[in-house]
């Protein structure tokens, strides 16, 4: 087996020795915050893979496998994601190819309307596929787990969280039209390679109305940079968004990245948390006139 994969099982060492026999460990993209383990391995035919591997708590991983089987087509029929190329549901592993360029976060294309607009264009193409009409579950489940983050250990203030409990608890639960979503679409997960946009981290890719994937760019980088938005839209073809299921949707993102970055220690992007916090709040308390 490989000596240098000893973050991963012995099952996933395993299987990895089993797919890329003598393969190298070239680079090590893991964040470190969560049991995912990413390496970037040289294999036989030297050629580069990724390794992503989960741990016991994993459940990203089966996300990814079946974004792969599923969705990904636009994207790698164009060279904008990454392959496929072995997997493991049960052991928590997969291998891709790997998918060259520069991560748009902390660079200059990170501030170029160019990347959001052909992040718009791609973007459309993977909601485009299918679109269904649920029973109420995305809204009831929304509604579900932003009560459970406001009853789990944080650091919202209390007369805050009384503030937001009170409103969540009088979201009613319509039918939303779901699409295939990404889940964490913004600029960490964008690489640029010879001036094309291409998308990485399927993790929490799942079935959601098509909004949800502007949340994380509206409380970021469309926050401060309204052609950014702008660009983006232009891309995309359309705004997916409706005034109320987004204010509930941006509760749900503030509230759940304030206590998540908490539970996990990642102060910088908890204070983001208590930011979005504070900007709906204020809209909350401007909408009935307190």
């Amino acid at each position: 087996m490989h000596p240098d994969l000893g973050q991963l099982s012995p099952r996933q060492r395993e299987l990895v020795d089993r797919w890329l026999p003598g393969a190298t460990v070239e680079r090590d993209h893991s964040w470190g915050l969560v049991g995912t383990t990413v390496l970037e391995l040289r294999g036989p035919d030297g050629a580069s893979y990724v390794v992503k591997a989960g741990d016991a708590g994993d459940h990203h991983i089966a996300r990814e496998h079946a974004a792969h089987r599923q969705w990904l087509e636009p994207w790698t029929s164009i060279g904008r994601a990454p392959r496929l190329v072995h997997g493991d549901v049960e052991a928590r592993l997969l291998v891709t190819e790997y998918l060259p360029g520069e991560l748009v976060e902390g660079t200059a294309h990170e501030w170029d309307p160019d990347t959001y607009r052909q992040a718009g264009g791609l973007l459309v193409r993977l909601h485009g596929q299918s679109a269904v009409l649920d029973d109420g579950e995305f809204e009831r489940r929304q509604k579900e787990e932003t009560l459970a983050w406001l009853g789990r250990p944080h650091r919202i203030a209390a007369e805050t969280a009384a503030v937001l409990t009170e409103e969540v608890e009088t979201w009613p639960s319509p039918r939303s039209v779901v699409v295939p979503t990404h889940g964490d679409w913004q600029p960490r997960n964008w690489l640029v390679h010879e001036g094309h946009v291409g998308v990485i981290d399927f993790g929490r890719a799942d079935v959601r109305p098509a909004y949800t994937d502007l949340g994380r760019l509206a409380a970021q980088q469309f926050r401060t940079r309204p052609e950014l938005e702008e660009a983006f839209l232009d891309g995309y073809g359309s705004d997916p968004r409706e005034p109320d299921t987004w204010l509930r949707l941006r509760i749900r993102e503030a509230v759940g990245t304030a206590a998540w970055a908490f539970k996990v220690g990642d102060e910088a992007y908890e204070q983001q948390g208590h930011r979005m916090i504070a900007d709906v709040v204020e809209e909350l308390l401007a909408n009935t006139g307190d």
